[in-house]
């Protein structure tokens, strides 16, 4: 769960491997559900609590292996709390309905054949086909049949040696994370990029291999759940605001709302602090007991 970003907080559980750090709350989350744990072993709860370490929240494949773990226990309430630094110390953030954007990794790998850079005409060079594919995953995003936004964002393209100018390159690979509002639109958009890869795989005779990965359904939070968290806030004296937008970026928790009802939200640790995945992010523990006293009022809340 942490992530691939130096850690340069001033602490003194800063990360001692070189260019990976907790950058995104996971240890603060965690540490929140011991803290109610404990809570709860010494002073019970009105209900059945389940309390869910979840691993692989970067990837979502922790949360697809859970999904049974919440059929099988007929838990017919989540709630989940993440860490912001957009609003003031102790307010929650929440939302009804959309929460987090639908998103899936596709990968394009395309193979051609060898040939020395003086004689390109020998061999078969994938460079057109990946600047191509490119340029149409932003038409292809672009287009105005979309109800909702969708995204095709590029986050890797290779191809070749960069040492090697004698041959022309014969291998490149295309990555980007689509996303969108809805799992429907999002996969829209999969099987058009899809389409236009493997019909300019055909047009320049290459080999082409289509995958995906770190899929993410979108995450509707439930109104009914919403309104016991600001009751809970109430009683806590937090204030609570409405998030205006949902966020572009996709959460776990999308997978299990598919199978019962959902809602997550933010507790705020002060504005202007460094935010998630930057070097700088260092959760406040601080909110820790914040949390608790949440959970606490949620579990109690009939």
């Amino acid at each position: 769960d942490a992530l691939p970003i130096e850690d340069c907080i001033d602490a003194p559980y800063k990360s001692t491997k070189p260019g990976v750090g907790h950058k995104c709350g996971h240890d603060g989350h965690t540490a929140s559900l011991c803290a109610l744990a404990m809570d709860l072993e010494e002073f019970g709860g009105e209900r059945d609590v389940y309390m869910l370490f979840q691993p692989a929240e970067e990837t979502g494949t922790g949360a697809a292996k859970c999904v049974d773990f919440i059929t099988d226990n007929n838990i017919a309430e989540m709630y989940g709390m993440h860490g912001s630094v957009e609003d003031d110390f102790g307010t929650v953030v929440y939302r009804d309905g959309l929460m987090n954007c639908a998103s899936e990794g596709m990968c394009v790998k395309y193979k051609g054949a060898h040939a020395p850079a003086c004689l390109p005409e020998w061999g078969r060079n994938p460079s057109y086909a990946l600047s191509k594919l490119a340029l149409a995953s932003e038409e292809l995003a672009a287009s105005d049949e979309y109800e909702g936004l969708v995204m095709a964002t590029i986050v890797h393209i290779g191809i070749g040696n960069k040492d090697d100018f004698g041959t022309a390159a014969y291998e490149g690979i295309f990555q980007a994370t689509i996303r969108g509002e809805s799992e429907a639109e999002m996969k829209d958009l999969e099987k058009k990029l899809e389409a236009k890869a493997k019909a300019l795989a055909e047009e320049y005779s290459l080999e082409v291999e289509v995958s995906y990965s770190d899929y993410f359904p979108e995450t509707i939070n439930d109104a009914g759940l919403n309104k016991k968290l600001l009751r809970a806030c109430e009683k806590l004296n937090l204030p609570a605001v409405i998030k205006p937008e949902a966020e572009r970026g996709s959460g776990d928790f999308g997978h299990y709302a598919k199978h019962t009802k959902v809602t997550t939200y933010f507790v705020c640790m002060g504005k202007g602090k460094p935010d998630t995945h930057t070097t700088g992010f260092d959760f406040d523990d601080d909110i820790i007991g914040l949390n608790v006293d949440i959970y606490r009022n949620l579990i109690n809340d009939f």
